[in-house]
């Protein structure tokens, strides 16, 4: 059992394996939080305490008690409209043109299991893997209730939020600002860290202090985004990568949503996740509801890097889904940096017999094949295939691919339309587009209003014709655009950015359904859609349109901290690189891009030389000896990509037993000085024997010492050291 009621003194108390969750239903009715963090026993409402604070709000019921206020008092989901003057996670607008809200606790209910969220994807757990704590609040004079769901995987540290939202009244209300998790905390001394960065350059790593005031990120773009990633980490200021306390939000979506952090004015901390309140205005009529999608809470006290794992196995085996979710991927050929626009049936047979003889499982035909599609300019949303450019039809090409023992994949991008295409001739008004003004365009194209069923139905009829031409394995779903004009004909405004992301995920439950042994790899111009919301559909993301070996670096290690590695598209690309003109040895792109589940190429293998295609075979071979400890070990980070002169990842195997160990050196100087990594994660008195050498160390030696690397010539050297328990 995980969650206990206290009912004498109305104490919730949430507990899994090594971590303690309390709140409090006081007096007043007031959800109050009470602690979270280190497992811990006996109650916490002795925390709780009562002064003169002022100017800060007293409620009525309190009988002129001065020392009550909500101003300061730890809540789980704070609303404006009750003295409490800090950051909220409910903003109700209601009929009688007020913003208030004031809910207090009614009812709860324990159950066995952990339901799924009506229209958004969400943590899964078989019944006996998870237990449910459902608390109903309610404001008495507008009947809003809100269904408070606090699930608990105790074997994984786990604990989810959501909540949703009810007008029980007569009169319509308007959601103007909501959020699935708030974690208060009595004190300050805590960073914030996120995962920001653009196009080609997703998930740096920063790290700032909660100071006073109110830090602020998210997205607005209509995608979880490259610019910032919708999960953060909460740390004392003395938490390292492997010491100290620190929690982590995860929200489960993949549009626009909000993070705030706050330290108010007697020190304490306030952390919310949640919907972003920009363009966001949601009308509830009598008996409505609004969903708020899930946020996965955890906590660590040994540090970010056993919070990373834990996440890692929560996403692996309660987020990811389908055929795929436990299997090994099939290594890619891509056609993109091959070829771009300048394709046809003749060379992605080519690339297709190129593909087999170096052993690769699967080619992939990008951009290009199908409408009027010569160039970024036309075309989208024609989904009919291009027989004349491909010199055949679609089911002949599969096939003689196929017969040359090679698996064959597709790119697709559903929600997007060019102006220049049919479709936008005959339906202009499927597509978002403010009235009586320009549209505003990326990439030269136009959204598709996919918060319309009528829409996302005529465009997957049209998806589904192009699947059942052939043996398509794999596809890959793209997004390359950001959304600024946000309207709708036939949806309200205040919902467009909400609905659109459930129609999203509609199109591809439906997919889902109707393709169960078809790989769905997530894209939106790389990273702008890497979150566990799209993962629950698309077991693995293309990382980044950014394939430089070096650059990846720091964006896969960013990427780690809440994403594990099997869900990591990343490919070996052609030099010097097309993003950045860098040129790093084959080795060293090879190691990088095997950091991820989704290993592959992106380049064209006809123009390689003998010995390069050598290489690369036995690249493969390599990749598929370690797929499975990839796919499932444990992930190490061994060094800062940003600070340190290496960078350094280790993957040691569920048993403990197999460890691979990778290296890229990012400085060379002159008389250059020996680095030492020094390894993590392995059994201190354990012998282990490094599989080249036969050379053999004990485990603590390796992590307290380290391991020597070699001094060579050239830059971004690279190793790959695999490590096997005696």
């Amino acid at each position: 059992m995980a969650i206990y009621y206290h009912q004498n003194n109305r104490i919730f108390t949430l507990e899994t394996a090594r971590t303690t969750y309390q709140m409090k239903a006081d007096d007043l009715g007031f959800l109050l939080h009470l602690y979270y963090g280190a497992k811990v026993s006996g109650n916490m409402d002795y925390l709780l305490t009562y002064y003169d604070r002022g100017f800060s709000g007293n409620p009525a019921e309190s009988a002129m008690n001065r020392t009550y206020s909500l101003d300061v008092l730890p809540q789980e989901y704070p609303c404006v409209g009750t003295g409490d003057y800090r950051s909220s996670a409910l903003i109700v607008h209601n009929g009688d043109g007020s913003d208030c809200c004031d809910l207090r606790y009614v009812s709860h209910e324990i159950r066995q299991g952990k339901e799924s969220l009506q229209g958004l994807p969400a943590v899964y757990a078989d019944r006996e893997e998870a237990e449910t704590l459902e608390i109903v609040l309610e404001d008495a004079v507008s009947a809003v209730r809100v269904r408070l769901l606090y699930s608990v995987l105790e074997k994984e540290d786990i604990i989810t939020r959501s909540a949703e939202i009810i007008n029980g009244g007569t009169e319509k209300v308007i959601v103007e600002k909501a959020a699935s998790a708030c974690l208060d905390f009595l004190t300050d001394g805590y960073d914030l860290i996120c995962f920001c960065g653009r196009h080609s350059m997703e998930r740096n790593f920063q790290r700032r202090e909660i100071a006073r005031g109110n830090c602020i990120i998210g997205s607005r773009r209509g995608t979880s985004s490259h610019q910032y990633n919708p999960a953060v980490i909460v740390a004392r200021q003395e938490t390292t990568e492997d010491m100290g306390s620190c929690y982590g939000m995860m929200f489960v979506y993949s549009g626009n949503f909000m993070c705030e952090a706050e330290q108010d004015q007697f020190g304490q901390t306030r952390v919310m996740m949640g919907l972003q309140s920009d363009l966001f205005h949601y009308p509830l009529e009598q008996g409505e509801k609004l969903v708020v999608p899930e946020t996965v809470l955890c906590y660590s006290d040994e540090g970010y890097g056993k919070l990373s794992r834990q996440y890692h196995r929560c996403i692996r085996e309660h987020i990811c889904r389908g055929t795929y979710s436990h299997k090994i991927r099939p290594v890619l050929l891509n056609s993109w940096e091959a070829m771009y626009f300048d394709l046809d049936g003749e060379k992605i047979y080519k690339l297709a017999k190129e593909a087999a003889a170096l052993g690769i499982d699967m080619v992939v035909m990008d951009d290009g094949w199908f409408g009027k599609r010569e160039d970024d300019n036309s075309g989208l949303g024609d989904w009919q295939v291009n027989e004349e450019k491909l010199g055949c039809s679609l089911g002949e090409l599969i096939e003689k691919i196929n017969h040359l023992g090679v698996r064959f994949g597709i790119w697709i991008e559903p929600e997007m339309v060019s102006e220049d295409s049919r479709l936008y001739r005959e339906h202009p008004d499927w597509v978002m587009k403010v009235p009586g003004r320009k549209p505003v365009y990326a990439r030269n194209q136009l959204v598709l209003d996919f918060s319309r069923k009528d829409v996302r139905d005529a465009i997957f009829e049209n998806i589904c014709e192009i699947l059942d031409q052939g043996n398509i394995e794999y596809i890959k779903w793209d997004m390359n655009r950001s959304i600024a004009d946000i309207y709708s004909l036939t949806t309200d405004q205040g919902k467009v950015t909400y609905d659109y992301v459930l129609g999203v995920y509609d199109f591809l439950e439906k997919m889902m359904r109707k393709y169960p042994n078809v790989l769905i790899e997530g894209c939106s111009g790389g990273g702008g859609r890497f979150d566990a919301g799209m993962m629950y559909y698309t077991p693995q993301i293309w990382c980044s349109d950014n394939t430089d070996a070096v650059d990846r670096l720091r964006i896969q290690y960013g990427t780690s901290f809440f994403y594990p590695a099997c869900t990591v598209g990343a490919h070996v690309s052609a030099v010097p690189n097309h993003q950045t003109g860098r040129t790093t040895s084959l080795r060293t792109r090879g190691v990088v891009a095997m950091a991820g589940g989704g290993f592959g190429y992106e380049l064209d293998p006809g123009t390689m030389t003998e010995e390069e295609k050598e290489e690369v075979k036995q690249q493969i071979v390599q990749y598929r000896k370690y797929a499975e400890l990839i796919r499932t070990g444990d992930y190490y980070r061994l060094s800062d990509p940003f600070c340190d002169p290496y960078v350094s990842w280790l993957i040691i195997s569920q048993d403990g037993r197999q460890a691979l160990l990778s290296v890229v050196m990012l400085e060379i100087h002159g008389n250059m000085k020996v680095n030492y990594v020094k390894l993590k994660g392995l059994e201190r008195e354990a012998l282990y024997e490094e599989q080249n050498t036969g050379r053999s160390f004990y485990g603590s030696a390796l992590m307290e010492a380290g391991l020597p690397m070699p001094v060579e010539l050239g830059e971004y050297r690279a190793y790959q050291i695999e490590l096997q328990m005696k």
